[in-house]
């Protein structure tokens, strides 16, 4: 049989739906997940900030590592005796100067400690996307969107990049978590501390029990 122009026509419409409905539901999952990625991208540079801080902090305070500890002990214990053999029996002037080096060291480790005093100053001074958002709901006394807690940090931090996408990503995961609650308004989705909405009836409880015991009492 053949068709006529008529079915045709409805199926070339039914395709062209069909190809723009998956386009459209393709556009939204690249979006999600750069959303992710972008989200992930933050809390990886947090987590790298964290941890330098922690080296230079363990640097300042002479902690030798448990990876280091081996090599120091297989290596570095049998090539001294070896050292001072050959020393010694060259010359002894020249153990004396090593014995006599200790203090320049003590000044090193004062140095190093400045120094990772100066570099953990900084560090410490830049929290993470997580922390600003949970610090910028507990502040609100209303609920707010994804693009209001962006715009709220990026005028408070001009210095960081901060990007819609990656706050909604990070309030979803914050509500995951119960760090966070969401609320929906037609269309429009809100986010509040967890704790925003609780104080509401809890002085009325504590009234009612109040006024029940000293009932009781009398």
């Amino acid at each position: 049989m053949t068709e006529t122009p008529s079915e045709t026509t409805d199926l070339k419409a039914q395709y062209t739906a069909q190809v723009a409905a998956d386009l459209e539901r393709n556009a939204k999952e690249q979006d999600r997940l750069r959303a992710e990625i972008d989200a992930l991208q933050e809390q990886l540079q947090g987590m790298q900030r964290d941890q330098s801080v922690l080296v230079n902090m363990q640097q300042a305070l002479g902690v030798v590592t448990p990876e280091a500890a081996p090599e120091a002990e297989g290596v570095a214990a049998p090539s001294v005796p070896r050292q001072k053999a050959a020393t010694t029996s060259e010359t002894g002037k020249r153990t004396r100067a090593k014995k006599a080096t200790p203090p320049p060291p003590q000044g090193g480790k004062q140095t190093k400690k400045s120094a990772a005093a100066k570099t953990t100053a900084p560090t410490k001074a830049q929290p993470t996307l997580v922390e600003l958002i949970r610090r910028h709901l507990t502040e609100q006394s209303e609920p707010r969107s994804a693009a209001e807690v962006a715009a709220a940090l990026t005028q408070a931090h001009p210095d960081r990049r901060i990007q819609t996408n990656v706050v909604r990503t990070t309030l979803e995961g914050l509500v995951a978590k119960s760090n966070a609650q969401r609320t929906r308004q037609g269309s429009s989705v809100y986010y509040t501390a967890p704790d925003a909405q609780e104080p509401s009836t809890s002085p009325q409880a504590e009234s009612e029990s109040e006024s029940e015991s000293a009932q009781a009492k009398g």
